[in-house]
C-alpha cells in the first residue's frame, strides 16, 4: 500500500470513530441491537398519576363555600359543615382512609376556577352550576345536586315578577350564574354586586336593592328565616345541574369522583346528607329528588 493511501485511510478510521462518538450526545440513534433500559423522566409521574399524587401528600385539598347554609357553612367551632363539606370529607375518607385527612379552602364564587386552575385545590364542592361556559375552563364531574336561580324579594317591594324588576337595582354575588345571566340578558336591570353570599343578602336586608337572584335552593332556606322575604316564582333560567369540578384535564380524579357519587348513590348517601342538613331548611313539602341527584344519574 502506497504511502498516501496509508494516511487516508487512517484519516477514515479516526472520523468514523469521532461521528459514533456524538451519536451519544443525540446526534445519532442507539443501535437497535442495543436499546435503552432507561425509563423516560415524565413516566414516574404519568404511572402514579393524580390520585398518587394526592395520596403522597396525605391529604385532599377542596374548595368549598362557608357562607352558603345548610351546604357549605362553618359550626360553632369554626370547623366546616352542611352537606357539601361533609360530602368532601366522605370523599376523603373513601380516597385516604380517613376523613380528617382534607384541608378546606374557603372560595368564593367569583374564585373558584383560578383557584382550580392556579393549582390552590384539587376539586372544588362548592355549589357550581354547569355551563357551557364553565365547562370549557374546568372539567364538571356528574352532578349531586339541582337548582334553578330565582329572585329573593322584600314582600313589601312591590315587586311581584321578573319584569317589576327593570330599572331597579338588583343585587348578586360576583361570578354566579346570576350575575352572568342579568348582566347578558337584562340591561335594564342595576347590578348592585357582592363577594360573599352573607353580603348580598345584608345588602338586600338593608334596603340596597329590591331583590336578591341566586339558586333557589339558598333562597328558600333564607327565606324561611327571615320573615317578610319571598321568592319569587319565576327562574331565570330552567334548572340546572351543580356538581363538583376539577382542573382541566384531570380525567383521573374526575373519573374517581364520578364513581364515587355512583357508590354512595346505592348507599343513598345524599339523602342521609339532605336529611341531615336540607329537610329542616327547605321544610317537610320540599321533595329531597327534586335537589339532590342521587348516583350523579342527572335526568
Amino acid at each position: 500500500m502506497k504511502k498516501g493511501t496509508r494516511w487516508l485511510s487512517a484519516g477514515l478510521v479516526i472520523i468514523m470513530g469521532l461521528l459514533a462518538g456524538c451519536g451519544g450526545q443525540g446526534g445519532g440513534s442507539a443501535p437497535a441491537s442495543a436499546p435503552s433500559t432507561a425509563a423516560p423522566a415524565s413516566s414516574k409521574t404519568e404511572g402514579s398519576g393524580y390520585i398518587q399524587k394526592i395520596k403522597d401528600r396525605g391529604k385532599l385539598v377542596v374548595g368549598v363555600f362557608t357562607d352558603k347554609p345548610p351546604f357549605g357553612t362553618v359550626d360553632e367551632k369554626g370547623s366546616p359543615t352542611g352537606f357539601e363539606n361533609e360530602l368532601a370529607r366522605r370523599f376523603a375518607k373513601d380516597l385516604l382512609g380517613d376523613e380528617s385527612k382534607i384541608e378546606f379552602v374557603t372560595v368564593e364564587p367569583a374564585s373558584r376556577i383560578p383557584y382550580l386552575q392556579s393549582d390552590k385545590v384539587d376539586l372544588i364542592v362548592a355549589n357550581m352550576t354547569v355551563t357551557e361556559e364553565r365547562k370549557k375552563a374546568v372539567d364538571f364531574t356528574n352532578p349531586n345536586l339541582k337548582v334553578a336561580t330565582q329572585v329573593l324579594v322584600k314582600q313589601d317591594a312591590g315587586i311581584r315578577s321578573l319584569a317589576d324588576l327593570k330599572g331597579k337595582k338588583v343585587i348578586v354575588t360576583k361570578g354566579t350564574t346570576a350575575d352572568i345571566f342579568l348582566t347578558k340578558n337584562r340591561p335594564d336591570v342595576e347590578l348592585v354586586k357582592f363577594d360573599k353570599n352573607t353580603e348580598s343578602l345584608q345588602a338586600l336586608k338593608d334596603g340596597r336593592g329590591v331583590a336578591y337572584a341566586q339558586d333557589n335552593i339558598i333562597l328558600f332556606s333564607w327565606a324561611r328565616k327571615n320573615p317578610g322575604f319571598t321568592v319569587l316564582p319565576e327562574k331565570l333560567e330552567k334548572e340546572a345541574p351543580l356538581a363538583p369540578a376539577v382542573k382541566k384535564g384531570n380525567t383521573e380524579l374526575r373519573d374517581w369522583v364520578n364513581q364515587e357519587l355512583e357508590k354512595l348513590g346505592r348507599e343513598k348517601y345524599l339523602l342521609e346528607l339532605y336529611n341531615k342538613y336540607v329537610k329542616d331548611e327547605l321544610g317537610p313539602e320540599t321533595n329531597p329528588n327534586d335537589i339532590i341527584v342521587e348516583g350523579g344519574k342527572w335526568e
